[in-house]
């Protein structure tokens, strides 16, 4: 693994060391039943590449230079693209993302089983075979490899398409696919009902999120240094888009412009004490440190039109000091359709939204996928004062939730499968910019139809407050209340209350972005 991370920045660095720091501009410009295809300029750029650009274009009637098409070339109110510029990312065959698709696959499969030598990995036309005659199974894997590492392999396959070209919906397909071609041919294990479920619906969550993230990190009119660590940090966040990006050229181009879409990111870090009590005794438990990363990424009060994952939050949660559950949480949703209402000062964002939960440490396991309606609001209470609400109601068609008495350290399931249905609220008054209150309460309600047969209701209370101590640093702390109630149809019903404590330092970043070394070319 090392040699592969080594492999990789030497082909960054060599690549941006080599590439031309003034770039070559190619202008085409396609027309479709008189409508733009591609893109089309504005005044400004006019100008500025006014001798690169040939006169036949500028000159032509045809063409309105000073607006954009309603079809293509839209900003935000930050003066950022609302879609990816289709000129600099065109769709690519069908056929070369399913080899994208099953290129990652394979590089997973040699890693497995050449340098980690996993027992699983040893497949040939015999265990092929018998994967296709016998059929599927629930499997025994850990939670974590479930509901987190098998969502993580979904978003490259996710990748695999959207990177080339292929809008949100269009790269549904080619998930599932890679998710089947690794059930199948990637382990000697029969393929999994949950994996062919997991894999590629909350790998499509991840996918998106990890695509726009990376559009936000990428800048293609960058050389040097600055496009050397934005790359690697693409690699990191998507291996296939960085795949994509080599194979294609695209990580060495250098453009005259922004080609792909961004949107406003906040940023909120924190780190601090992280307390885990016995039951609800505070002065028994475990002690770690904490570690928080929440992104919140779009406006959902920008009056424009929608399309998926304009906006989407997600929080990931570390521990450190516990055992081998460092990831605590990953936690989140994003909008796949929606519309903006306002009545009187009251802003709100309606929509369909798409819930991951993954938790997964010394208290419970749970992970969910979830679909169902939301209001993301904003409601003004005085000058500098506002209060911000987020509702949602959804189904739960699938679910992992620990056994009866909590999780354990064993290395196969020790968990149920089952679905039912999930409640979130979260709202935070900031009153002015030096206290900040906030409520987070969760329920599921959750019918086991794989292991122990019954009913479960779960509840997560998260109340928190915050003191800003200079400029966008401050101080925190939250109280979290576990209610779990289970219903086993063969067992006796067991209810527990556990409780935890956090103190933290917070660091806001507002609108962050990865901003060039350099204005001008």
């Amino acid at each position: 693994m090392k040699i592969a991370y080594a492999l990789i920045f030497l082909i960054l660095y060599s690549t941006f060391h080599v590439a031309q720091f003034k770039p070559t501009v190619e202008i085409k410009i396609f027309l479709d039943q008189n409508r733009w295809l591609s893109r089309q300029l504005s005044v400004k750029e006019i100008n500025r590449y006014s001798d690169l650009i040939p006169n036949k274009i500028k000159t032509s009637s045809s063409y309105n230079f000073e607006t954009s098409s309603p079809d293509t070339m839209k900003y935000n109110m930050y003066g950022d693209l609302r879609n990816d510029n289709p000129f600099y990312n065109p769709k690519s065959p069908w056929w070369m993302v399913v080899f994208k698709v099953t290129t990652s696959n394979l590089s997973t499969f040699l890693i497995d089983r050449y340098i980690f030598n996993y027992d699983f990995s040893t497949v040939g036309f015999n265990s092929w075979k018998h994967n296709l005659q016998t059929g599927w199974e629930w499997d025994v894997d850990r939670f974590g490899m479930n509901y987190f590492f098998h969502p993580f392999s979904g978003s490259m396959y996710y990748n695999g398409a959207r990177t080339n070209g292929y809008n949100f919906f269009e790269s549904i397909p080619f998930t599932f696919l890679g998710s089947l071609e690794w059930e199948y041919f990637g382990e000697n294990t029969l393929p999994s009902y949950n994996d062919i479920i997991n894999t590629p619906v909350n790998g499509i969550f991840l996918g998106e999120i990890f695509y726009r993230l990376g559009s936000n990190i990428l800048d293609d009119r960058t050389t040097g240094a600055d496009r050397l660590f934005r790359e690697l940090a693409v690699a990191i966040l998507s291996p296939t888009r960085f795949l994509s990006r080599l194979l294609s050229g695209d990580i060495s181009r250098s453009v005259p412009e922004e080609v792909y879409q961004k949107e406003p990111l906040n940023v909120t870090l924190s780190a601090g004490y992280h307390k885990v009590n016995e039951g609800t005794k505070i002065e028994k438990g475990t002690h770690s440190a904490n570690f928080n990363i929440h992104l919140d990424y779009g406006n959902p009060f920008e009056k424009r039109s929608r399309k998926p994952y304009d906006y989407f939050k997600i929080r990931t949660d570390f521990d450190f000091g516990v055992g081998r559950k460092i990831i605590n949480t990953v936690t989140g949703y994003g909008m796949i359709f929606g519309s903006n209402i306002q009545t009187g000062d009251l802003e709100m964002l309606a929509g369909f939204f798409q819930h991951m939960n993954f938790f997964d440490n010394k208290t419970f396991e749970l992970g969910t996928i979830a679909f169902g309606p939301g209001i993301i609001s904003k409601l003004p209470m005085s000058k500098g004062s506002s209060l911000y609400t987020n509702l949602h109601i959804s189904l739960v068609p699938f679910a992992g939730l620990s056994g009866r008495f909590g999780p354990d350290n064993s290395q196969v399931r020790d968990y149920n499968y089952g679905g039912g249905a999930e409640a979130k609220l979260q709202s935070t008054l900031n009153l002015g910019k030096w206290v900040s209150l906030t409520f987070i309460g969760y329920y599921w309600w959750f019918h086991t139809f794989v292991g122990d047969a019954g009913n479960n209701y779960v509840a997560l209370i998260r109340p928190r407050i915050a003191f800003n101590l200079f400029n966008n640093v401050s101080i925190g702390f939250e109280h979290m209340v576990y209610y779990s109630d289970r219903y086993p149809r063969d067992f006796p019903s067991v209810h527990s209350v556990r409780t935890e404590q956090k103190i933290f330092l917070q660091l806001f970043i507002e609108q962050f972005k990865f901003k060039r070394l350099y204005d001008d070319f």
